[in-house]
């Protein structure tokens, strides 16, 4: 299995995530907080450096201090062995011009490529749910002989329509690559299900390079991996999928092999959230053999006094829970919850104070929301709409510092 040290880590991690307002508003999506103490990025992060790959760019630019905050303070590797995580924002070394798309992003940042000289690339997706083994799948593009490729997962075809598709005959070699197709290909074997793109690619270096040349020459491109890059591959015969679910990671239970959720909307973040908390989580934070990293801080533990509780839910460091109830639900770090309130079926960020006799249901609430002492989220959605942001699938979305009325 190869160890890594032959590979360059690019994390594309640009997104602007305008379909998770407001909790991007004044971040960028990859910095968005999930499941108490992570961020969204801590994830693909995890996976590479668990996987051995060890020298990681992470390309930013929308909002992106947060998240340049959150890598400069929390994902510090060994500098002795050479390892490292950097945040890399958009430096114009083409001109005096930001990202144009993915794929202008890593054209525009080749220096780090070339100062490297990696015989592979990794460019991974830096704001979806999952665990995986980048090992596995670099093992699997040197086999193939492909120039590039592509993870693939396999969704219910009626659900594919969403997503870039692949279409492969044989399984394995990538005859065309459909970006949301109205009527995608089943899977050889599998009618009913399509392979889609998790947005995690892996890239012979020199196939890479001549790539985004070629592309940045095209002015009817829009400069995007999926939609450019990867479809043009196709065309010359060089590009391969790999198979999430033959991916196997350590500690990982049968419940949660294979996991993959995209979490670009707030429905789809909520329900990522409620995957978490029951006995049996559909995707399990506490495998001690491959952790999702992060740093939590220096805060106390978490306190509950004068017959606070908390069912089903996760509750992080530095929350008080006091003489309220808490179900089905995500504290992050800092939450306070005073007495008689109740929060059910709720993601709170940082800071959230939840007051006296208030009600939070079905809501995320940002960093540092104040919901004064008797009032009720969640229980009117009539009402909720006129002050509020409801998502479609009717949950209630404060923005950060917002008051509840």
């Amino acid at each position: 299995m190869i160890d890594g040290s032959d590979v360059l880590g690019i994390v594309l991690a640009g997104g602007e995530g305008k379909r998770l307002m407001p909790l991007t508003a004044d971040r960028a999506k990859p910095a968005v907080p999930f499941g108490g103490v992570h961020r969204l990025i801590d994830f693909v992060l995890s996976s590479l450096v668990h996987g051995g790959i060890r020298r990681i760019c992470v390309l930013t630019q929308y909002k992106s201090h947060s998240l340049d905050r959150h890598i400069s303070t929390t994902w510090r590797l060994s500098s002795l062995t050479g390892e490292y995580v950097t945040p890399v924002p958009a430096q114009q070394r083409l001109g005096p011009r930001w990202f144009q798309g993915s794929a202008d992003a890593i054209h525009q940042s080749l220096n780090l490529v070339y100062d490297e000289q990696p015989a592979y690339i990794a460019v991974f997706g830096a704001d979806n749910i999952y665990r995986m083994d980048p090992r596995q799948m670099m093992d699997a593009h040197i086999a193939s002989g492909a120039g590039v490729t592509v993870a693939g997962i396999r969704v219910p075809r009626a659900e594919a329509s969403a997503f870039g598709v692949i279409h492969t005959e044989d399984g394995t070699r990538i005859d065309a690559f459909l970006e949301k197709p109205e009527d995608p290909p089943g899977l050889p074997g599998s009618p009913d299900e399509s392979y889609v793109s998790m947005g995690n690619y892996v890239f012979t270096t020199q196939v890479m390079i001549d790539a985004l040349k070629e592309d940045s020459k095209n002015v009817g491109s829009k400069h995007d991996m999926g939609r450019d890059i990867i479809p043009a591959l196709v065309a010359k015969g060089e590009a391969a999928v790999y198979d999430f679910n033959g991916n196997e990671v350590p500690g990982e239970t049968e419940r949660d092999h294979g996991y993959w959720r995209d979490v670009g909307t707030i429905d789809s973040y909520y329900d990522a959230h409620t995957d978490l908390i029951s006995t049996y989580p559909i995707f399990n934070l506490y495998n001690r053999k491959w952790p999702i990293l992060a740093h939590p801080g220096q805060r106390a533990a978490a306190k509950f006094v004068e017959g606070g509780t908390a069912n089903q839910s996760i509750v992080s460091n530095g929350c008080i829970i006091s003489g309220a109830q808490v179900v089905d639900s995500v504290l992050s770090p800092d939450v306070l919850v005073e007495n008689g309130a109740v929060v059910q079926g709720s993601v709170l960020l940082d800071g959230v104070r939840v007051g006296r006799g208030a009600v939070v249901r079905r809501a995320i609430l940002d960093k540092n929301t104040v919901v004064p002492p008797g009032a009720h989220i969640g229980v009117d959605l009539t009402r909720d709409r006129e002050h509020y942001h409801v998502s479609p699938g009717g949950i209630v979305v404060l923005g950060k510092g917002e008051r509840a009325l």
